[in-house]
């Protein structure tokens, strides 16, 4: 429900700044885009290093299974 609404006040931020420019669309919605693709990016990379930390022992799965939900809920996608 936090993301649904924090998209929607984007979206409207978005509308309402651009006045319906193309140019808009293509520089700052795209860069929009990028980041939320890098942001997605960054937390699989810190899911995999969770997962190596988890097989070799420097975190227990009580710990993992903590650390997980914490990156899932700030996730975008979830």
């Amino acid at each position: 429900m936090k993301n649904i609404l924090l998209v929607t006040l984007l979206l409207s931020m978005m509308l309402g700044l651009s006045a319906c420019s193309g140019a808009f669309w293509t520089g700052a919605g795209g860069g929009t885009l990028a980041t939320g693709a890098g942001y997605e990016a960054n937390a699989q990379v810190k899911l995999n290093q969770l997962k190596k930390d988890l097989d070799s022992g420097k975190i227990n799965q009580s710990e993992y299974d903590i650390r997980v939900d914490q990156i899932k809920q700030m996730s975008l996608t979830s």
